[in-house]
């Protein structure tokens, strides 16, 4: 193995497709991706070989032949397909874990399945829209960005989880100044780019079409690129989006920044959907993600496609090896 600290990946909603995608993928990645489940061993699918450790260190020895497990006790047991809200607390504490590993050196990174906002809500009282928001909360940070990554396109949606008609009052100058330069610092320091290229989507059709279908391009997001210019990075745009995304485009940048969610994941859920990865930028470790939900139609079937975690594991790995080189 190339990296001998492991990966934590903390279980998610074990209702969902989580356990089942996280065993499917040591299968796949348990000669040359350490990594440490952290969850109940009661939730992982019958028949999975896992072996509890009692530290992280010895994941690694572990994992050729069995599924290293550091266990954190859950209330109930796990109904696939049906969350249980006493299982929340258990949720939230498999993702705090696995940041106070990651951040006392003994993780290389983060993986985090899928979690079930209401589950946590009715069980825990949890108070953010998703993962990507507690994790800025739990290590004091008031902005990360999410990236959605595969091998043929990387995306950041500018603003995330609201509605498109608020859309043109949250997209502010601050906010995509913040949002570049997070994001070209995440490619330098985590994708290992020296010089990132970043090409920056219109907000509005034909990016404005020189102010006939819109003015912010105009009034302030072109000025706002031209101030951003550096020698350490290629900024470009605003670029019409519907323009931005087929393949001799995508050749001329290592991250398109588009300015709402639908923008950024429509592209790269078409181009690659069982593969994308959820990155999260601006955090003092590496966290990745599968990139879909719970999936609680097929859990407990054996359906659950694991290619995306697959993906999560891998990147997360890479990156913690371009981080320490």
């Amino acid at each position: 193995m190339t990296h001998t600290r492991p990966v934590a990946i903390s279980c998610g909603e074990p209702a969902g497709i989580g356990p089942e995608i996280a065993a499917k993928a040591w299968a796949e990645l348990r000669t040359s991706c350490p990594m440490l489940w952290l969850g109940d061993p009661r939730h992982l699918p019958a028949g999975t070989p896992y072996q509890e450790v009692a530290q992280p260190q010895d994941a690694a020895a572990i994992c050729p032949q069995a599924l290293p497990v550091l266990k954190v006790p859950f209330a109930g047991d796990a109904n696939t397909g049906t969350p249980d809200p006493r299982n929340a607390s258990g949720v939230i504490a498999a993702i705090e874990t696995a940041i106070s590993l990651v951040r006392a050196g003994e993780a290389s990174a983060v993986c985090t399945a899928p979690i079930h906002k209401k589950a946590l809500i009715d069980g825990a009282s949890f108070a953010y829209p998703g993962h990507t928001e507690f994790l800025a909360h739990l290590v004091g940070r008031d902005r990360v960005v999410m990236m959605l990554a595969s091998d043929q396109l990387r995306v950041v949606p500018t603003t995330i989880h609201i509605a498109l008609s608020e859309v043109p009052r949250a997209l502010t100058p601050d906010l995509l100044r913040e949002t570049i330069a997070i994001t070209a610092e995440g490619l330098r320091r985590q994708f290992g780019i020296s010089k990132p290229r970043i090409a920056v989507a219109g907000l509005n059709p034909h990016a404005g079409e020189g102010g006939a279908m819109g003015r912010e391009e105009l009034e302030w997001i072109a000025p706002l690129i031209a101030e951003l210019q550096s020698p350490d990075m290629t900024l470009t745009g605003p670029h019409p989006a519907d323009t931005m995304f087929h393949a001799t485009a995508r050749a001329r940048y290592d991250a398109a920044v588009c300015m709402y969610h639908d923008q950024a994941l429509i592209p790269i859920k078409t181009l690659d959907f069982d593969r994308g990865v959820n990155v999260t930028l601006g955090l003092p470790f590496i966290r990745t993600s599968p990139d879909h939900g719970t999936a609680f139609d097929i859990a407990g079937t054996g359906q659950a496609n694991p290619s995306s975690m697959i993906e999560a594991l891998k990147m997360a790995q890479r990156m913690a090896l371009a981080t320490s080189g």
